[in-house]
């Protein structure tokens, strides 16, 4: 049922205009508004006051459903582990292919780094089997097997920037190594250890500890 608010309160209102004034018409002449009065006026504004929500409201709803605000619909929340840090993956062992003339750094059956390298001759291959490193060595000193002359460590050195012992040997030890001679990469040059670029093991000792395995595979 509709209601005109303004008509309302104008209606209740009208007949106390006098409110605080002297009532100068009327038999009893002048005589102040009786305070009973003015409360039933009030009183009754009040009743259609809280009224008028109920008497207006849609049916089927309530005043709370009538001012609750509408929220946008939102979308979806993405998987939480888009916001997890990734799982570090451990280095467990390498793998010397004699045949692709490359180390790889593998967790378990995932390569996670390669290098080219240079491997033994035919008449000092590097051997093939299972190793494992036992000798970790930065800037190492390199003296000749021939002259007994011992090198200035550093990259122009023979053995490079790092050493990596990996297989003791009657003949000797053999290792990964730096090297500056760097257009042997790729090919079969050496005594039996294996040469890598000095940036190249520089990466590989970082990633490497006492212990590991080393598969060399023809």
């Amino acid at each position: 049922m509709a209601i005109n608010m303004r008509e309302q309160w104008r209606h209740h209102f009208s007949q106390f205009s006098g409110i605080g004034k002297k009532n100068k018409g009327g038999a009893g002449g002048d005589r102040p508004l009786r305070m009973p009065g003015l409360i039933a006026c009030l009183s009754s504004t009040l009743a259609l006051t809280l009224a008028i929500p109920a008497m207006a409201m849609p049916e089927g709803r309530s005043s709370l459903q009538l001012f609750r605000p509408q929220l946008p619909d939102l979308p979806p929340l993405p998987s939480l582990e888009i916001y997890l840090p990734e799982a570090e993956q451990v280095v467990t062992h390498l793998v010397l292919d004699l045949g692709d003339r490359r180390v790889f750094v593998q967790s378990d059956e995932t390569v996670l780094a390669s290098y080219p390298v240079a491997i033994g001759t035919q008449s000092t291959p590097t051997p093939t089997g299972q190793f494992e490193v036992f000798e970790m060595v930065e800037n190492p000193v390199w003296q000749s097997p021939w002259t007994g002359e011992v090198h200035t460590p550093g990259p122009d050195s023979a053995l490079g920037v790092r050493w990596i012992g990996f297989a003791r040997m009657p003949n000797g030890v053999i290792g990964f190594h730096g090297t500056p001679t760097v257009s042997s990469i790729g090919r079969a040059a050496s005594n039996g250890c294996v040469r890598l670029r000095n940036e190249h093991v520089l990466e590989l000792f970082s990633q490497v500890q006492i212990g590991m395995t080393v598969l060399v595979r023809p």
